[in-house]
């Protein structure tokens, strides 16, 4: 879902003010140490008490740092910091432990099979759905449908409520900082039925006027495609607001969950959700699978949107009757492996506790923004954060007249820093903003003040190095 960075060429170059912590020739390669790529029973997430006044001056992402062997290595000759998350977040030792014990021990294809291996891993597949719903307070556990992505999600809704209930002078509203996955499927639709997109723009505060959503509400609108949090600006939308206003006019709503749902509480009776979709690999748990709440009714009513074996009930040569969901959209072998590593991703997310996350990342998406702003030329999209509205654990920045790319590749290749450049697969958005391209630092909640520390002052070499040859 994210927009790929070409890996330049390597070559030498030498910056006599660098304050870097290895040499000023770029490299290339990784290697790890060791000092701290084990998990500790002392200081892992999963044991701490994080009440113990002892502990209260070590934060979340102290704690749980040993707990992802990834983050200890060194890349291009430094310690790699990882400021990625929005893109895809790393997994931690328990998710990486139950894929290994499902191949290994368990493997075998789910329901009708009456082995045991077939009932193990039935039952733990059926486990990490009933999991996924009491993560986001789902009434049941038939409204979690597991995909292969939030992108697939968004098209299941697009191609099987949105051919079925959309038709000509119907609308779709949508705002401009919307996810590609969340644009492209309703104009294919659109094209296909007749029904109309229109989409809202940002204030002068670089957030999505929710104020003219709502005035662009009518009889007419049938959904509303909004994203939660954004992966560009980091505005944090009132969805429950957006919702309710939606609901009034008799229209549904879909929201892209993918930058809300691994960081904050989200609960989708409180919402009054429709439809909601994310992610599993931005949760901490494996890629290729990502789920799609909705409501039974909504769920019930609607036609498959993949034929196959596990969503029929009957096949006769002319016709097909269908499964009942979440069976009637899980067409043929799920990615069962990957469900129940996404279950073990939830264990420990809800472990550390939820709110504890959110808590610590507006901490630290604070100390990332005032650390941006600190740096002449830097210029961050968004809203400034304060004591009533709080920014998503991201920050999406320009220098003056610096490519993001080439930012990025520098901070990689000279200081081992992982960040995001290119459009964010938000194009209008950044149209809209007078860009074609942004740089992008992500946090979790395994990230420390640390990470933000090396990031900002490499950052600053990175932008002294280029304004050197102005």
């Amino acid at each position: 879902m994210e927009a790929m960075v070409p890996k330049l060429p390597s070559f030498k170059i030498f910056n006599p003010n660098s304050t870097n912590r290895s040499s000023a020739v770029l490299r290339s390669g990784v290697r790890r140490f060791s000092s701290s790529s084990t998990s500790s029973a002392a200081v892992s997430a999963l044991t701490v008490n994080q009440d113990d006044p002892a502990l209260r001056s070590v934060s979340i992402g102290q704690i749980t740092r040993p707990d992802f062997p990834i983050l200890h290595q060194e890349v291009n000759g430094s310690k790699l910091v990882y400021l990625d998350n929005a893109a895809t977040s790393q997994k931690p030792t328990v998710v990486l432990k139950a894929l290994q014990n499902y191949y290994e021990g368990y493997n075998s294809n789910v329901h009708r099979g009456i082995h045991f291996l077939s009932a193990k891993a039935t039952d733990e597949y059926e486990l990490a759905r009933r999991k996924v719903a009491s993560f986001i307070n789902a009434s049941e556990s038939r409204e979690i449908i597991f995909t292969k992505n939030a992108t697939e999600a968004i098209n299941l809704v697009a191609y099987s409520w949105g051919l079925s209930n959309l038709k000509p002078e119907d609308e779709v509203i949508l705002t401009i900082a919307e996810h590609h996955s969340a644009i492209v499927p309703w104009q294919l639709v659109a094209q296909k039925t007749g029904a109309t997109l229109k989409f809202v723009n940002l204030t002068e505060d670089e957030i999505p006027d929710i104020g003219k959503l709502k005035e662009m509400l009518s009889r007419k609108t049938k959904l509303v495609v909004v994203h939660h949090v954004s992966n560009m600006l980091a505005s944090v939308l009132p969805i429950d607001e957006i919702v309710l206003w939606a609901h009034n006019v008799g229209a549904k709503v879909l929201i892209d969950a993918c930058q809300s749902v691994p960081h904050m509480v989200v609960d989708v009776q409180s919402i009054d959700a429709d439809f909601l979709v994310a992610s599993s690999h931005k949760m901490c748990g494996p890629t290729g699978i990502g789920f799609l709440y909705g409501k039974s009714e909504l769920l019930s009513a609607m036609p498959p949107f993949l034929g196959g074996g596990e969503m029929i009930s009957d096949v006769y040569l002319d016709h097909s009757t269908y499964a009942e969901p979440p069976s009637r959209f899980e067409a043929g072998t799920p990615a069962i492996g990957e469900a129940i590593g996404l279950g073990a991703a939830i264990d420990y997310l809800l472990k550390i506790g939820m709110q504890k996350i959110h808590d610590y990342e507006i901490e630290l998406a604070n100390y990332l923004y005032e650390g941006l702003r600190s740096i002449p030329s830097i210029r961050v999209y968004g809203p400034v954060p304060s004591q009533t509205y709080h920014r998503g654990a991201l920050c999406s920045f320009n220098a003056e007249n610096i490519h993001p790319t080439d930012i990025a590749t520098f901070l990689d290749q000279q200081h081992g820093v992982a960040i995001r450049s290119g459009h964010h697969c938000a194009q209008p958005l950044h149209r809209s903003l007078g860009i074609s391209a942004s740089a992008r630092a992500s946090l979790h909640f395994y990230n420390t003040k640390e990470d933000v520390d090396i990031f900002i002052q490499a950052l600053s070499d990175t932008v002294s190095f280029f304004n050197s040859f102005k």
